[in-house]
């Protein structure tokens, strides 16, 4: 796709209208030969320094401009690879870097009656989900989707500047190749190669039904210390509750959503796997713990916060069909949007309870479209035993602070609050969640480029270490072994050593 094509104007932008590019040509690749020849053709032509880059393209959904961006030459696009089969001759199921969260709903449950516990957005591509570990709601009952990955097929550049494609097995006996696929279980996408498919095995049974229940409280009848009481209620449940012996509660998932004051309500949703020994009371006994914190009277949900819509808008427990939680539709997206990450490994602490308050409840006469977003972590995702690169293992809530812009505006003001709200909450921490008993860095699929930033990144801990810890080094030397040239890189790419 040229930009004499129709559809170039589609192509060039990710799904955040916020991010750009003008790249000579789009190419759309359908099978893994055809990824390597179009890796080999872009290589092999003439660029400018300042506008080199060679980026890939699965769902579109990055947060920050590592695919779309003014520097940015050719996009690889792998959207029209999305064949999910079991390989008989792997021994695995095979899904290709292009599939999307609605694919593994369609092809994966209805075919082979398998899931994979990844994200809820339906367009969210696996090419770059998977590499950053995968997570969504069924992972406190299932793990990562990168806790089942044995295999993975990447168009690599070797020092002879060469392009081949390359199978990385978790169980390769030559280490180079197993230090390539251990990468692809947390390092995050878009940094050795372009990975063209993936093979899982032991997938668990994908649910018939899940029970849900979606509440809310009123933010008009909301005082401070019913906001402190809810959000300490909630990290103490999931502090309490990792799937212990004995531990009831350790498959079922929580969203607590903190919105602006000027929203309607502060909203809450719980889920757990229908099949779960008495999912309905766990559902109905976690909403009333809640609710037990504050006093506003609780509410059925009535409005759609960030990614996540309203599906049953009850607070009380309804019995709904697995598959209908992948058909919410998602419109074209025409709000820009800026995204932030946390990992807790305790409950928020009285300052940081304090920081949201405050950030939350500022300017309440301007309608400002965002959600502190705290999701449910830990259980089967701590206690996976495997050697993957996710760092993040011992953390009870991932957090995830979000605001959202119509595409014609600056963001400036959006900009600036979930920037000071960001801070604020970690200012003890040098404005970052850094890694400590409390904190445990940051998400590498939620990237920011603010944490690159010494204005709002005081801590002298760097990016890197915030997303890996100290996976890092090992990271790098695999960087090194596989991308030589730099080949794959942007504002937060792994360096080869």
């Amino acid at each position: 796709m040229t930009p004499d094509d129709h559809n170039y104007p589609v192509l060039k932008r990710g799904f955040n209208p916020r991010w750009e590019a003008a790249p000579d040509y789009i190419r759309l690749v359908s099978g893994r030969e055809e990824t390597r020849k179009a890796l080999e053709l872009a290589l092999a032509e003439r660029s400018e320094p300042k506008r080199s880059r060679i980026t890939v393209r699965s769902g579109g959904h990055c947060y920050e401009n590592f695919v779309s961006s003014p520097d940015v030459r050719v996009i690889i696009d792998v959207g029209l690879m999305n064949r999910i089969f079991y390989d008989r001759e792997m021994g695995a199921v095979c899904v290709e870097a292009g599939a999307s969260n609605w694919d593994i709903q369609e092809k994966l449950m209805k075919k082979l009656g398998l899931m994979l516990p990844g994200g809820s957005c339906p367009t969210v591509g696996v090419g770059g989900h998977i590499p950053g570990g995968g997570f969504g709601l069924f992972s406190r009952q299932f793990g990562l989707t990168v806790d089942y990955l044995h295999a993975v097929e990447v168009a690599v550049v070797t020092e002879k500047r060469e392009v081949r494609l390359v199978t990385a097995r978790a169980d390769d006996d030559v280490e180079e190749r197993h230090e390539l696929w251990w990468a692809h279980t947390g390092g995050g996408g878009g940094n050795f190669g372009v990975v063209t498919r993936f093979w899982f095995r032991g997938l668990p049974w994908a649910p018939s039904d899940i029970v849900r229940a979606e509440a809310g409280w009123a933010w008009d009848r909301m005082t401070k210390k019913d906001f402190q009481r809810l959000v300490s209620r909630f990290g103490h449940f999931f502090a309490e509750h990792q799937g212990q012996s004995g531990d009831t509660y350790g498959d079922l998932f929580g969203i607590l959503l903190l919105t602006p004051s000027n929203k309607k309500q502060i909203g809450l949703t719980a889920q757990v796997d229908a099949a779960v020994p008495n999912a309905e009371n766990l559902v109905k006994e976690f909403v009333r713990e809640m609710d037990s914190a504050v006093t506003p009277d609780i509410e059925h949900r009535t409005e759609a916060h960030g990614e996540h819509p309203v599906i049953t808008g009850s607070h009380e427990p309804v019995r709904v069909p697995w598959s209908k939680l992948q058909q919410v539709p998602v419109l074209t997206n025409d709000l820009s949007g800026k995204y932030k990450s946390a990992y807790m490994r305790e409950p928020f602490p009285d300052e940081q309870v304090e920081a949201l308050w405050d950030g939350l409840t500022a300017h309440p006469g301007v309608d400002r479209d965002g959600v502190v977003q705290v999701d449910a972590y830990g259980s089967r995702v701590n206690t996976h035993t495997g050697d993957t690169a996710v760092a993040q293992r011992d953390s009870i809530m991932k957090v995830q602070h979000q605001v959202y812009w119509p595409r014609n505006k600056s963001g400036e003001d959006e900009l600036r609050w979930i920037r000071k709200l960001y801070y604020a909450m970690y200012r003890s921490k040098g404005g970052v969640p850094i890694h400590d008993a409390v904190t445990d860095g940051c998400y590498i699929n939620y990237p920011d480029v603010d944490l690159n930033d010494h204005t709002w990144n005081t801590s002298g801990v760097s990016w890197a270490e915030l997303y890996y810890h100290d996976d890092y080094p090992r990271l790098r030397e695999v960087k090194k072994m596989w991308d030589p040239h730099n080949v794959f890189h942007h504002e937060q790419s792994i360096e080869p050593t």
